[in-house]
């Protein structure tokens, strides 16, 4: 039940995320740059985590999985924001599952159940759905659903290590050590420190970043893959749900976009379900 609650609260926070790092865009920020604001801020709460409860063992492993995830994930899916808004990103984010799932039975040995195929078919239904979606506003662009493709792929391989890892270090620190490798990349992409007015306008976004990372690492260090990954992809109602009552007739929800989060939530649900089993 722990892991539950945390993959739970993880989701809801990485949603609320989602929905900040527009915000910010709104503003006429810069991908790389805002970027490399929000995991600086995320960097300073999860080394202040980490030093609650530190552990160095392992921790050079994570960092190696942080230039993945948070270092090309965060990238990939800040431009998916800014070019698909956040419920579309959002949305195919949650298929990451599904890539999870395949990571699990493959190499992690975790057993193969009916419902997660089916729970799986549901996360790739609910993605066709959003790619084939019709008259999206002028300003998003088919290929910012790639790029959250690509960061889903991130995320999940990201969460196939950390798993793989769970019995090194503690999850403060494990945290901490994967987004100080996401801060590297971030400085490489950006090429500069963020601007004052940067941090100002992502430090939101940052703090929800952190927030859901201990808590998604603290998830993964006591429960499975293949239950933990589909309750985090429920971000796609956070992320949705929040996008809708915050940012209104900006983000142009339309039905399929719904149809689509809908799918991809419930593919989640069930893998979820009959992972728990």
């Amino acid at each position: 039940m722990t892991a539950v609650l945390l993959a739970l609260g993880s989701a809801s926070t990485f949603g609320a995320m989602t929905v900040a790092i527009r915000r910010a865009l709104a503003r006429g920020n810069a991908v790389p740059g805002g970027s490399l604001a929000l995991l600086l801020v995320g960097l300073l709460i999860t080394a202040a985590a980490a030093l609650v409860r530190h552990d160095p063992a392992g921790a050079w492993k994570f960092f190696l999985a942080g230039l993945l995830a948070p270092g090309a994930s965060q990238l990939l899916f800040t431009a998916a924001v800014a070019e698909a808004g956040a419920s579309r990103a959002s949305a195919v984010g949650g298929s990451a599952p599904l890539v999870a799932l395949a990571i699990a039975f493959s190499f992690l040995h975790e057993p193969v159940k009916i419902a997660l195929v089916i729970g799986g078919v549901a996360i790739v239904s609910g993605g066709v759905l959003l790619a084939s979606e019709r008259g999206r506003p002028g300003h998003l662009r088919a290929r910012g659903l790639l790029y959250a493709a690509a960061a889903a792929v991130c995320f999940a391989v990201r969460d196939s290590i950390v798993r793989a890892l769970h019995a090194h270090g503690s999850p403060e620190t494990a945290a901490a050590a994967a987004v100080l490798g996401g801060v590297l990349v971030g400085l490489a992409a950006s090429r500069r420190l963020p601007s004052r007015s940067e941090l100002r306008a992502f430090a939101p976004a940052g703090v929800l970043f952190a927030i859901s990372y201990l808590m998604l690492f603290e998830a993964y260090f006591h429960g499975r893959l293949s239950v933990v990954s589909p309750l985090v992809a429920t971000e796609t109602l956070w992320g949705v749900g929040l996008a809708a009552l915050v940012l209104g007739r900006s983000e142009g929800l339309g039905r399929r976009v719904v149809l689509g989060a809908a799918g991809i939530l419930v593919g989640g649900i069930v893998i979820g379900i009959a992972a728990s089993g």
